[in-house]
Formats: C-alpha cells, structure tokens, sequence
C-alpha cells in the first residue's frame, strides 16, 4: 500500500512538470558542459572560419596600406581583383591553417568563459532558478571577449602576418610560412612579441563580444515574444531538484537571422580598434621608429587619424561588416543545433 502511495507521489510531481524537460544533472555536468562547449565551439568557428576567410584576407590588406603612401587599393573589389590576379582564388585563403586553429580556440573559448561568467553571476548576484536579464548577459559577453582576447592575438598576429603580401616575397622569394614567422617573431621580440596589439584586440573584444553575444541574447528574446510565447521554457532539474528554466531552441532561421544582427554588431562598433591592431599587426618584423621605439596603440591611431581622418580608422568597415552576417549566423547555428542534438 505504502509502495502504491509512493508511486501515485512520484506521478503527481512528473506531472506538475507539464510540457517541461525533467533532467537530473549528474556531479559531473559542470565537466560535461565545459567539453560541449569547447567541442561545439570549435566546429562553429571552424565552419564560420571558412566562409569569411577570403573577405577578411581583403579586410586586412586594406586596412594595412601605408599611412604615408598613396593607396594600393581603391576598395574591397579592386583589391579583390588584384589578389585574384596575383595569387589566385586560393591566395585569398593563404594563411588560413592559423585562423582556423584560432577560429576553434576563439569560438570555443567564448562560449566556454561566456556560459562560466553566467553561471557565476548566478551563484553570486542573481537566482539560479531564472533566466539573466539583458544586462548581465551583455556584461558575460564582455568579460568573455576580454578572457579570449589574450588567447586570440598571438594567433592574428601570425595570420595578419601571412594576409598581407611580403615586401620581399617574389618569384624567386617565397612568401614565409607560419612556423617562419613564429620563429622570426620570437627572434626579434621575444614572447612578448606575440602580443603585439594586444590592446586592440582587448578593446575590439570586450566590447564587440558584448554587442554579440547580447544582440544575438536580445533579437531571440524579441522572436520569443512575437511568437506569443515568451515563457516557452525547457525545465531541467539541479542536483537539489531545483526547476532550472532556460529559453527553449528557436526555429533555426531565426537562429540565423539573430547570428547575423549580431554579427554586424560584434565588427561596426569597435571597428577602429581592430585596424590599428591590424596595421601594428602587419608591420615588418623588428621595425621601430625613427628613434627606436615600438609604435604604440595610440601613436598607430594618432597617425592614422592624421593623415586619414574618421574614414581611415573604417577602411574595409564594409566588407568586413558584410562577411560577419552570414559567418556569424552559422556560428550560432551550428552550435546551437549541436547543443540541442547532444543535450
């Protein structure tokens, strides 16, 4: 009799879980969590790797023309035609064994640091039983790009380094290959030369990983509300069966749709940063100034200021904001459709 009571117990609470997930979460979830999204991470970035790569080889060869010379390039197709001419479709893929790697450490990374920064808030500041307001989700996207912009610079260092034609690569000079500039970047600086335009990439993360990871956070919330249903939520359970909600899949084009808005948003605003960081980034190994100094982050935007103006500080602005839709939207797509397919 005390059996049956007990099972028609279990029922009843089965049941106040209506149209909800019910998951136990094992000790080891944290773990498993962190393997998702290191694995997840690492594919996405890989795939939105090869679908920007060529705009962003033409990207960096705008962005890096000399100050105080005449422009090599009038604009994203005149460089696109004259790479095309010189190296061939697959010259504008040159260097791309670097940014895939680094593709892989940086998607991974972010979602890995963003979900950790999420998950500490709420152990801390909010409740663990509800979903983090706008705020505090844009701030996990900026404390998540600041974490990976120290993992990310050595590796476009390396990938600027191999974007930009060589002044002494030719017919007869073959352009050099990353382990080359590894080695030529360790000889003349040292480690601290991997660093080189840290700052840049500092700023143009924290700030862009916020725009978005809370322009994707904020275009799904919209989708969610005009759908009808902005509670539609999946119920997991904790170790102490307390009901966790998190916001159930979207339909996967409007999965792309907030990849894309978010996307642009990450590359328009803290667009500056990223080309000084390219033009410090594309310098000739162990050049200084005329009085032997490094030029630094600000004297690289002070000049560029000067002799360019605002519109400098924007050269490849378009094209770069262009690639990051479709790039982003797959991004999310193809993590979010693996977290689901895993879960």
């Amino acid at each position: 009799m005390e059996a049956a009571q007990g099972a028609v117990g279990n029922i009843v609470k089965k049941d106040s879980l209506t149209e909800a997930i019910e998951v136990k979460k094992p000790s080891s979830s944290q773990f498993t969590e962190a393997v998702k999204d290191i694995a997840f991470g690492s594919a996405a970035g890989i795939v939105g790797k090869f679908i920007e790569y060529p705009f962003d080889t033409v990207k960096v060869r705008l962005q890096s023309q000399p100050d105080h010379l005449p422009l090599r390039y009038r604009g994203p197709l005149d460089c696109f035609q004259q790479s095309f001419r010189q190296d061939g479709f697959l010259g504008l893929y040159r260097g791309i064994s670097a940014p895939l790697a680094g593709a892989a450490i940086e998607i991974s990374s972010m979602f890995l640091s963003y979900r950790l920064t999420q998950n500490a808030l709420q152990a801390t500041i909010y409740p663990s039983t509800e979903p983090l307001p706008i705020s505090a989700l844009v701030a996990c996207g900026g404390a998540a790009g600041a974490f990976t912009s120290y993992v990310l610079t050595p590796i476009e260092l390396i990938k600027c380094k191999m974007q930009v034609p060589s002044k002494q690569s030719s017919a007869v000079h073959r352009a050099p290959g990353p382990l080359t500039l590894i080695a030529s970047v360790y000889k003349h600086e040292g480690l601290r030369g991997f660093w080189r335009g840290q700052l840049g990439t500092l700023i143009r993360e924290t700030g862009g990983s916020a725009a978005w990871f809370g322009s994707y956070e904020s275009m799904s919330t919209l989708f969610r509300h005009l759908a009808g249903s902005p509670s539609q939520l999946s119920r997991v359970l904790s170790d102490d069966n307390t009901p966790l909600e998190t916001p159930s899949p979207l339909p996967v084009y409007q999965q792309m749709l907030a990849g894309a808005v978010a996307g642009m948003s990450y590359n328009f605003l803290f667009y500056p940063a990223d080309t000084i960081k390219s033009v410090m980034q594309t310098e000739e190994i162990g050049s200084a100034t005329p009085v032997g100094k490094k030029k630094t982050f600000l004297s690289v935007g002070r000049a560029m200021w000067t002799q360019q103006g605002f519109k400098g500080l924007y050269r490849g602005c378009g094209i770069t904001v262009g690639r990051s839709a479709p790039s982003s939207a797959f991004i999310f797509t193809v993590y979010e459709g693996l977290k689901e397919t895993f879960s």
